[in-house]
């Protein structure tokens, strides 16, 4: 390759830097600055000294460490136990039954506790048509630490079950075969043999499932707020709908306790992974499968009875809540009514959130692939500290709660840009950003593990030949690359279409997204409105992911987290 083309692929990577920084690490920075220096003044911690030392923080931060706690606990049994199922047994329609169980995690989190709110409350249409509601007036199971931290596990489980998974797969099936060959039975094989190769997986798995936990926002508001059960970020939301952008500093310092809780958990994880090395020197197969014999039938009946009651049966009654015309009134023939589809087309509000989601999603997609085109090449092809660096960063915002971003991106946009002398906070544009910011890196993972799957060979016979990157990229690289960087531009549109963490700071009048519509209906008490957009949404979901799934075969392996 010649000095000029490697020229400009060093100016390529500057850009990139660059843009990624000012996305990714600027509004972080921003964050941290207004923590310690409020308001843009001098170093000063009065503010950060009263919100740490104030009951309420603490009170807050205590619920955020317990539900969190309790919810990955519940991750860590649903999600190792149906890994180690799936992996390790010979139960049937595997590829059905992880569709099954990985669907929490792409459904939002606010129309998941809608769902398990319609379900158990003494006003489910669902358990109404059978007569099985709670008594009126009786408390909703759901609410308060127990429905929070129960649907945190359920959400957050499918993240243990994929560590896992990735981690069986690896497994070297000769020890397994040899541990059986001395007369060890299946339980002392996975606990002298397998447990102790999985403790990475589990970790990480475990880890990010707490850390995902602390920054959950729908579950907790619309199971916690109704009962004054605070986290952290929810009494981040409640104070700026309280007081606005006058308590941006109080925001910040709070933020910035998430932010360390979560980046904490992602060092203990490092230095964890560290100790616990398993890494198995030279190539193995992949390990033997356990016939479950007679009792196969038993098993799969088991699982599948649980993955409905989780995954199908509390969206019924999703369903059930949006076909009745009131809340509270059973289901039954005579009360079908498809009123709420009805308004749903009618009310300006809702068609406007809908557009605004997928022409946010849309913008996130395209322009996460975008950047992530040339630097998966980069980082594939052409590595270096730098290359490094920036995918670093570019993890930041994924790996942090939403809210820690939200308000960093408050701060950073809350003043019209220098020299355009443009504001977009309060539109559109800054939920765009933010979108970006935090959904890069699903575009970036898929697209750079396909990169390294492919022989560079023809980019360099290329180079050789004089074509330019700008060229190369787009008639080599591209082609190369293109099945990943549809998965990744899908899961980018999936994961936006329906966020709500961070739009529900950053949204105004005429700004709303799907996520934010949901949770302002249930808060203004039209459930079965909020039920009905929520169907539709979770309807545009599960076909964008059957869609995907039919062009698994051309995917790199991985890419879809719910494929076998």
């Amino acid at each position: 390759m010649s000095r000029a083309q490697t020229a400009v692929e060093r100016f390529w990577l500057v850009g990139l830097a660059a843009l990624v920084g000012l996305l990714a690490l600027w509004p972080l920075l921003r964050l941290g600055y207004e923590a310690v220096a409020p308001r843009g003044g001098g170093f000063d911690l009065a503010i950060a000294t009263r919100i740490v030392s104030a009951p309420s923080t603490w009170n807050a931060a205590w619920r955020t460490l317990e539900t969190s706690l309790l919810g990955t606990f519940f991750s860590l049994a649903l999600g190792a136990g149906f890994a180690l199922l799936v992996v390790l047994t010979d139960i049937r329609a595997k590829h059905a039954l992880i569709f099954l169980f990985v669907l929490p995690l792409v459904v939002p989190s606010q129309i998941a506790a809608l769902a398990w709110m319609n379900m158990a409350g003494p006003q489910s249409a669902l358990l109404g048509a059978f007569g099985l509601a709670p008594p009126p007036g009786s408390a909703n199971p759901m609410l308060g630490r127990g429905g929070i931290s129960w649907l945190l596990g359920l959400e957050h489980a499918p993240l243990v079950f994929l560590a896992v998974r990735a981690g069986l797969l690896a497994l070297p099936r000769e020890a397994i075969e040899a541990a059986r060959a001395c007369g060890a039975s299946h339980l002392r094989t996975l606990a002298t043999i397998v447990a102790p190769m999985l403790a990475p997986s589990l970790l990480a798995g475990t880890l990010l499932a707490f850390v995902s936990s602390v920054g959950n926002f729908g579950t907790p508001a619309l199971l916690g707020i109704p009962v004054g059960y605070n986290t952290l970020v929810t009494l981040i939301y409640q104070r700026l709908a309280g007081f606005g952008t006058s308590v941006l500093a109080q925001a910040a310092v709070l933020s910035a306790i998430i932010g360390v809780f979560a980046l904490a958990v992602l060092w203990l994880q490092a230095q964890a992974a560290r100790r616990f090395d398993a890494r198995i020197l030279g190539a193995s197969q992949r390990p033997g499968i356990v016939a479950l014999g007679r009792a196969r039938a038993l098993v799969e009946a088991g699982v599948w009875g649980l993955l409905v009651l989780i995954s199908v049966v509390p969206f019924v009654a999703l369903l059930a809540s949006a076909l009745v015309p009131a809340i509270g009134v059973p289901l039954g023939l005579d009360t079908v009514s498809f009123a709420a589809f009805g308004e749903v087309l009618r009310q300006p509000a809702v068609g406007a959130a809908f557009g605004n989601s997928f022409l946010l999603s849309a913008i996130a997609a395209v322009v996460c692939v975008g950047v992530a085109l040339p630097l998966g090449y980069l980082a594939a092809w052409r590595p270096n500290a730098l290359v490094r660096a920036v995918g670093a960063v570019a993890e930041l915002p994924y790996a942090l709660p939403g809210i820690v971003l939200a308000i960093a991106c408050i701060l950073t946009f809350i003043r019209p840009l220098p020299l355009l002398n443009v504001s977009i906070y309060g539109t559109l544009w800054i939920i765009a950003i933010a979108y970006v910011a935090r959904f890069l890196v699903l575009a970036l993972r898929p697209i750079a593990a396909s990169f390294a799957q492919i022989d560079p060979a023809l980019d360099d016979a290329a180079a050789a030949a004089g074509a330019g990157f700008a060229y190369r990229l787009r008639t080599v690289a591209l082609p190369l690359a293109a099945p990943a960087a549809g998965a990744g531009a899908i899961l980018v549109f999936l994961t936006a279409l329906n966020e709500l963490t961070v739009s529900a700071l950053l949204w105004s009048s005429g700004s709303q997204t799907l996520g934010v519509i949901v949770f302002s209906l249930q808060e203004g008490g039209d459930s079965p409105l909020a039920a009905a957009v929520s169907i539709v949404a979770i309807g545009a979901v599960v076909a964008l992911m059957g869609a995907l799934s039919l062009f698994r075969h051309r995917l790199p392996p991985g890419t879809l987290p719910w494929t076998a």
